[in-house]
């Protein structure tokens, strides 16, 4: 089975704090079943003080994006903006002059692939 959510795609959160922003996916953790989304879920991260090979200072407090639940999102519809579920369907494919059956994501909202 394919994943409904992929790196690169742009999703919405449909719960918590963060609710109705938009981001695209930088990671997903399939065995855990969670996601980073770009600018969602940003939790303050307290890096220990040390130094480069140049002399410069790393360390200090960083903002980076907290991992979130893969059922707290939802793909955008590239047709209507709007959160939508993804089902999967099988299309031929001629290439070269062979057929090929391959398995595409859709958008359920609107049918468009993915």
């Amino acid at each position: 089975m394919g994943a409904k959510i992929k790196k690169g795609d742009l999703v919405q959160v449909i719960t918590g704090s963060d609710r109705n922003k938009q981001g695209k996916v930088l990671k997903v953790f399939p065995a855990a079943q969670r996601v980073i989304v770009e600018g969602v879920n940003r939790v303050t991260k307290h890096t220990k003080a040390g130094q480069t090979e140049r002399g410069t200072t790393t360390g200090g407090i960083e903002v980076v994006e907290a991992a979130m639940h893969i059922s707290n999102v939802a793909i955008v519809c590239p047709e209507t903006k709007k959160p939508t579920r993804v089902g999967f369907r099988e299309e031929t494919v001629e290439k070269n002059g062979v057929s090929k059956t391959v398995r595409v994501r859709f958008a359920k909202s609107s049918g468009k692939a993915l």
